[in-house]
């Protein structure tokens, strides 16, 4: 299909607008809509919470009853079952537009092709295909977990220029600079979950929550509304609820292999934490495969890996991890010190899994890395 300057204008405008719900609408999509008449945007709407009016309803609402004969900008194909809320090709049918333009198709199952066939069925004009690659970048989490029944993963590691992540005593605070610090709770913000290991969670205390300030809350208003699950992968039994991370809000899921060994006694955690048990090795370790398969069967559509070497490792053994964000520290740390990820070692360069780098940014006085997996080709 051939599109003009002005459609890709108006897409691009819907793509900016789904952008701004990226903090709140899980597990559903991250979905912008433009309405536009004679030239000109009479209405336009971002989805921004599960439960709630989606884009499209959003734009019909700002267009009243100017809606009758304009075209419709929408990322992603409009849906055509009754959820929590009504289907959106219906709204759109009913308000008598003549063409709805999507950059992409649906690959839930309850839509994938239904909200336009539904459509055209009315009379409307459809085309879609429209910077499709820039709508799929809005809902990496969403799009995986419908295609393959599995979060994205995005595996943060921070380091020293020479790849070292603590000195030989355990001493890592700080490597990275409190602008890095600050981007990685906005990057947190956009996770449905954030997996972590006991041994990472004890020996920092970590919250693992999302904590912004300053600046961060005026850029993001709609950051803090919801916190990530945390999930931590404990199956030796090490976590208390003393620890910090039971002290503060939000869901907190504890992973135990089912093959690990049973503790004698009971812990009584807080009402906000729950225990998950998955299958696992015959040394007791979580299987991650089903840990994954588990969560996106809870809604989950992406994983912020934030752990230490050997999790980070046995995710990327397994070639679990989707992308990589790495903070580098203008620092030499030098022998004797702790590395990245515990993987290998491999005897040929051809076992080794290549990424691309799709970003690269400087943040305050360090870098910014974004790696994602190589397409298969």
């Amino acid at each position: 299909m051939s599109f003009s300057a002005q459609d890709e204008h108006f897409m691009r405008r819907a793509i900016a607008l789904a952008w701004q719900g990226r903090f709140t609408t899980t597990p559903n999509p991250n979905v912008g809509c433009v309405l536009v008449k004679d030239g000109k945007v009479i209405g336009e709407g971002f989805h921004i919470q599960a439960g709630t009016p989606h884009a499209e309803i959003h734009a019909l609402n700002a267009a009243a009853e100017n809606a009758e004969g304009a075209t419709a900008y929408v990322t992603l194909e409009p849906c055509s079952h009754t959820g929590r809320t009504g289907p959106c090709a219906g709204a759109l049918i009913a308000a008598k537009v003549a063409k709805v333009v999507c950059a992409m198709q649906d690959p839930n199952p309850q839509v994938s092709g239904r909200g336009m066939a539904m459509l055209e069925a009315a009379g409307i004009d459809v085309e879609y295909g429209l910077l499709s690659a820039q709508a799929e970048a809005l809902n990496t989490g969403f799009l995986k977990r419908m295609r393959t029944r599995r979060p994205f993963v995005t595996c943060k590691l921070a380091a020293s220029i020479d790849g070292k992540t603590a000195l030989a005593n355990g001493q890592s605070k700080w490597i990275t600079c409190s602008d890095a610090r600050a981007d990685v709770h906005s990057l947190r913000a956009q996770h449905c979950a954030i997996v972590s290991g006991a041994d990472t969670v004890i020996s920092d205390n970590a919250q693992l929550n999302v904590r912004l300030s300053g600046q961060q809350l005026a850029d993001y208003p709609l950051a803090q509304v919801r916190q990530p699950v945390r999930v931590i992968i404990d199956s030796r039994y090490r976590l208390t609820p003393d620890l910090a991370l039971m002290q503060t809000p939000g869901k907190i899921i504890i992973v135990r292999s089912r093959t690990a060994p049973a503790l004698d006694k009971v812990q009584q955690w807080p009402n906000n934490v729950t225990e998950l048990y998955v299958a696992g090795d015959n040394d007791g370790h979580v299987d991650l495969v089903a840990l994954l398969t588990q969560l996106a069967a809870e809604d989950i559509n992406s994983l912020w890996l934030e752990g230490g070497a050997t999790l980070a490792g046995a995710f990327a053994k397994q070639q679990l991890i989707d992308r990589y964000v790495v903070y580098l520290a203008p620092k030499l740390m030098g022998q004797d010190t702790k590395g990245l990820v515990n993987i290998g070692p491999f005897a040929d360069m051809n076992d080794i899994e290549q990424m691309q780098f799709s970003d690269m940014r400087p943040i305050g006085e360090d870098v910014r890395l974004t790696l994602d997996k190589r397409a298969v080709e």
